[in-house]
């Protein structure tokens, strides 16, 4: 993250201010004192605009947990102007999340393979059941939840386009 960070010409501080995050937090996360949430390396990738695994140190991070999704890292595609990354993605039943917002032009694709996924942006999520798919602009505030009784078990792959510049 330093380096990125060093790349744009940003203080602690200013990456702070725009991934909404504090300062002390992101000071933990360069230094390896801190175990961040998905939401925090979600903000903190969005505000540098790169993917979640461009700041992921370690080749295989192991789960990744946010305040009900648990997700597992599958698999990288770095496809010239565009990266995708590839999890499996669990939530338990009867709990939800909500996401900030990627950089622009990012999009999510979930397919479900157990329980119902009610997901996409927080103004209109969609809701897919087993052996259904769906897809969101994940450039906007955007969540998950699994309804019912059920756990939701899915693949969820971001799109990641590179930014301009």
């Amino acid at each position: 993250m330093t380096a990125l960070r060093g790349e744009r010409g940003w203080s602690l501080s200013e990456l702070a201010r725009r991934a909404s995050l504090g300062k002390a937090t992101l000071s933990g996360l360069e230094s390896g004192s801190r175990n961040p949430t998905l939401d925090t390396l979600h903000a903190v990738a969005a505000a540098l605009g790169v993917p979640l695994t461009t700041i992921l140190v370690v080749p295989d991070p192991g789960p990744v947990r946010g305040a009900a999704v648990d997700m597992a890292l599958l698999r990288v595609f770095d496809d010239g102007p565009v990266t995708y990354e590839l999890y499996r993605m669990r939530i338990p039943a009867g709990t939800a999340q909500q996401s900030p917002p990627h950089h622009a032009g990012v999009t999510e694709h979930a397919t479900v393979f157990a329980g119902v996924l009610e997901a996409g942006p927080a103004a209109r999520p969609e809701r897919a059941g087993p052996g259904e798919y769906v897809a969101w602009a994940a450039d906007v505030p955007h969540g998950y939840a699994a309804v019912g009784e059920a756990d939701v078990q899915a693949s969820l792959l971001i799109r990641y386009p590179r930014p301009p510049g």
